[in-house]
């Protein structure tokens, strides 16, 4: 569908294929976004954000290079949503009182380690405090939220490494395995014409007009059949 709309004179039928496959991998963008669930932005926030990197990858995606743009997408929406995070918010958003709490320790732990000789133990910052143990731990455990760490901090023996060469990347394979196990049984589920036009259109990369011509429509009507089923499709998966 992408070399089609690569090929397509006319940019209104080029943008209506590029909308074909921003909505056929909507799904791509959504289980990119739960990877970054819990770290202080609204879930919603992150999807809007990785629809945003997934219509950038359709739309720079070069068929001619040869990639699969999957092998495109996933690292260009990624991308999308660190940098949302870069600019936008915390790597992680403490609750209040927490944050409130470093503030405390911070003080508490430099009189300490003064009079102790030696820095002190989280049990004797929260007795000095008078502050429950679990508080204190959690604000220490959750410093590195105000300062994240460099991915170029070097790690291991004498810094040969740094923390970016240690964290894992994002695997196609998994995202293709996780689009097909969503998109499987709402596709089965489908009438039996429904599928037939989704595999012509998706798996044998056939054109409207073709489709048309086998099912005795018009190209006109193959369009809006096609937009009402990825439409369906669309709803089942964000049920």
């Amino acid at each position: 569908m992408l070399c089609e709309a690569a090929r397509c004179d006319s940019e209104a039928e080029r943008r209506e294929l590029l909308d074909e496959v921003v909505v056929l991998h909507l799904d791509v963008a959504r289980s990119i976004a739960s990877r970054y669930r819990g770290r202080g932005e609204p879930i919603e926030d992150l999807e809007q954000v990785a629809c945003v990197g997934l219509s950038k990858a359709v739309h720079g995606f070069e068929p001619d290079y040869g990639k699969s743009f999957l092998s495109y997408a996933v690292p260009t929406i990624s991308g999308e949503v660190k940098k949302h995070f870069r600019d936008c918010s915390w790597a992680v958003r403490p609750p209040r009182r927490i944050q409130d709490m470093q503030g405390r320790i911070a003080a508490a732990a430099s009189e300490l380690h003064q009079e102790l000789a030696h820095s002190p133990t989280a049990t004797q910052i929260a007795s000095s405090l008078d502050a429950p143990i679990d508080d204190v731990t959690e604000a220490l455990a959750s410093n590195g939220c105000f300062t994240p760490a460099s991915l170029d901090h070097p790690v291991g023996a004498e810094g040969s490494s740094s923390l970016g060469d240690l964290l894992g990347c994002d695997d196609p394979d998994m995202t293709r395995m996780e689009t097909h196990v969503a998109l499987a049984p709402v596709i089965r589920a489908l009438p039996e014409r429904d599928r037939l036009i989704l595999n012509l259109r998706f798996f044998h990369d056939q054109t409207q007009t073709t489709i048309a011509d086998q099912l005795g429509v018009t190209q006109m009507q193959v369009s809006r059949l096609l937009a009402g089923i990825l439409q369906r499709v669309r709803r089942q998966l964000e049920a």
